[in-house]
């Protein structure tokens, strides 16, 4: 089973967090979400309180087949803070090891020199961020080890490539047919 963390801060988008979350989920696939803040809870951008399974000094994150940040402001600006989660991002990269993020959260693998050489797409007014990357036309993209997507409207999709990436093209089909995705 593969296992994946997803991370959470105050000012993450929850539906992009929760969405992604819950279809990994449906595919059999282990997620944990990560709190990075001080506290197991955190508020979202919508000022909904959610609490994390786990706090990041708590997570063996070498463990993980994949690390996930969903955007979100000022959550993206949080994770991005995150010693412990930039120096995992870069370990991972470094290993060709998986990493997704959508909407602003592409920023941080950009400013950590993750997207050099690799097509990858953000939020829209994000894409100075994305250092080293050509912008995609594709939404979501996956490059390599690397999957990216511009927001919330395209959350679904990119659950379902993480699924693809992980998994299968089979598995994912199945869950976006139980949810009647078409």
């Amino acid at each position: 089973m593969k296992h994946v963390y997803l991370f959470l801060a105050d000012g993450t988008e929850e539906c992009e967090a929760l969405i992604t979350v819950d279809l990994l989920r449906r595919a059999g696939i282990d997620v944990n979400t990560v709190s990075v803040m001080g506290d197991i809870c955190v508020k979202t951008s919508s000022g909904i309180k959610m609490d994390a399974d786990v706090m990041i000094g708590g997570v063996n994150l070498d463990e993980a087949d994949m690390l996930i940040l969903p955007g979100g402001m000022p959550g993206t600006k949080h994770l991005g803070e995150c010693q412990k989660l930039c120096d995992a991002v870069v370990e991972f990269n470094n290993q060709g090891k998986k990493l997704a993020a959508i909407c602003a959260a592409p920023s941080v693998l950009g400013k950590l020199g993750v997207l050099n050489g690799k097509n990858a797409i953000c939020y829209p007014g994000f894409e100075d961020t994305l250092e080293g990357a050509t912008i995609s036309k594709f939404d979501p993209v996956t490059d390599g080890n690397v999957t990216t997507a511009s927001g919330l409207g395209h959350a679904i999709q990119f659950a379902l490539e993480i699924i693809c990436v992980l998994d299968s093209k089979d598995t994912a089909a199945r869950v976006a047919s139980e949810i009647g995705f078409i």
